[in-house]
């Protein structure tokens, strides 16, 4: 099981969709370990959860196949290729004086990331959209918007954004008043530095992302920016371009993160935080995911949470787009936004090409950021 559970996370190119593909060929067609019926209740209620669906899928399918040492040990196989390779890449990609042809790899491949993160988006839309009841509607407009504003705007509070929308969604269906709680432990999160503040970025990232996938960018990039300098918005663009081109779970972004922030230590104890609660939330309720997805709270949570996380992941384009600085760079990304978008490209193909074109670029003697 561990050796098949490596695989997919060496193979897992292309994100959750790869990532579940990969899982239902390998447990339900071929081992027969788990039954259709199972495999597809199971990745529903992954989805209900907060952080990476397909890495919580992978660890359900071990301790399905397992019990808590598969879950251990196929979670681990899962994520490790994926975190060996970002690290690597990391160090190459965020070193402090990169030969021109990695520096413009870094630049060309982070000018498409906002056009991707628009593509993300767009593809979680129609689905939430059947989703909503037809007299919430007008709220789950709202809810969009109000992620999209707060990736856009405020930040590192997009996450209070997602809980109160969430929270509202509840509120209205049950017809009660609620108050949301926490806002001090952000305030005084974010006014340490260190390992510390590292921690508890992973921690959103791992525990309070709703939506997963590129929901974590807008998480992620006021924190490890402008708050703590811990990269430039360069960088930043190359990290997120990293998770995208590397196998496994895109929350692998957050090593990149960690090793800008404290190098291989850092990197190491950012993956580590941003994965644990995915493991806690299997370990300690994969019996009683029947009846997570029956319990109509966490259904209305989700139902508003859902499209504030998909507003989220569409707004945080503004920043990513706002953080190129070279002409040739808003060509990329206006070129990765037609193969994307309109000729439906692959997101590791486009980002590889827009690499390899900065690489030219900057073996040219072209303009870098």
């Amino acid at each position: 099981m561990v050796r098949e559970w490596g695989r997919i996370g060496c193979l897992g190119f292309g994100g959750p969709p790869a990532h579940i593909s990969l899982l239902r060929e390998t447990c339900v067609e071929r081992h027969r370990w788990i039954g259709a019926r199972e495999f597809e209740d199971a990745l529903a209620a992954c989805n209900l959860l907060p952080g990476p669906a397909s890495t919580q899928l992978a660890i359900f399918c071990g301790w399905r196949v397992g019990g808590w040492r598969g879950a251990l040990g196929g979670g681990a196989a899962f994520i490790v290729p994926g975190l060996v390779a970002i690290v690597a890449l990391a160090a190459l990609f965020l070193a402090s004086d990169p030969p021109d042809w990695v520096a413009g790899a870094g630049a060309g491949a982070g000018a498409a990331v906002a056009a991707v993160a628009v593509q993300a988006g767009a593809a979680l839309l129609p689905a939430s959209w059947s989703r909503a009841r037809a007299g919430g509607r007008g709220r789950w407009v709202a809810y969009l918007v109000a992620g999209g504003v707060a990736a856009a705007v405020v930040g590192p509070w997009v996450v209070l954004v997602l809980l109160a929308c969430g929270l509202a969604e509840v509120a209205i269906r049950a017809r009660i008043a609620t108050a949301l709680g926490g806002p001090w432990l952000l305030a005084a999160a974010a006014s340490t530095g260190g390992l510390g503040a590292l921690t508890w970025v992973a921690f959103k990232v791992g525990a309070l992302s709703y939506g997963g996938g590129f929901v974590i960018v807008p998480l992620m990039q006021h924190d490890a920016v402008d708050a703590y300098r811990w990269m430039s918005a360069d960088q930043f663009l190359n990290a997120v371009a990293l998770g995208q081109v590397t196998p496994g779970p895109v929350t692998h972004t957050v090593a990149a993160v960690g090793y800008a922030a404290a190098g291989v230590g850092g990197a190491l104890v950012a993956a580590a935080v941003a994965f644990a609660p995915s493991f806690g939330f299997v370990l300690l309720g994969a019996r009683r995911f029947d009846v997570l997805r029956a319990n109509p709270h966490v259904r209305a949570f989700l139902e508003g949470a859902g499209p504030a996380a998909i507003g989220a992941i569409l707004g945080s384009a503004i920043p990513l787009a706002g953080a190129l600085s070279e002409p040739w760079q808003a060509a990329v990304l206006a070129a990765a936004a037609v193969l994307l978008l309109v000729l439906r490209a692959g997101v590791v193909v486009v980002l590889v090409a827009a690499g390899v074109l900065g690489a030219v670029i900057g073996v040219a003697g072209g303009p870098l950021p």
